[in-house]
């Protein structure tokens, strides 16, 4: 069974960091390529930051130079690393397998003073 688990996320200052985690099992996670998508209230939810297998990666132009993806194929982890947080960050936070259609149940990030 896929299963893909959220964590790290939380109340933070503007200004502030956050590393998010999503931990995958059921699945040879080295030969997926990874999103974070995340989900504001009343709105779509949006394509924050991509991880090709190999390790390239790609960013929504609101997060470039603040957010940084990345992952740890022996622990079967993906991460966010979130700094410079501002207040329109705050959403629900989901990893995603887009090959396997499988979705975490996602971690909230408030940014807030």
């Amino acid at each position: 069974q896929v299963q893909l688990v959220e964590s790290g996320g939380g109340l933070v200052q503007p200004g502030g960091s956050l590393r998010l985690s999503c931990a995958a099992s059921g699945i040879i996670f080295s030969i997926y390529a990874m999103d974070w998508y995340r989900q504001a209230p009343g709105k779509q939810r949006e394509l924050v930051a991509h991880i090709t297998r190999g390790g390239s990666t790609n960013y929504a132009d609101s997060v470039k130079g603040r957010f940084t993806i990345s992952r740890d194929n022996a622990k079967k982890t993906l991460y966010l690393q979130m700094n410079s947080l501002k207040p329109e960050d705050t959403a629900v936070y989901y990893c995603y397998a887009q090959t396997l259609g499988t979705w975490g149940q996602g971690t909230q990030v408030t940014v807030s003073s």
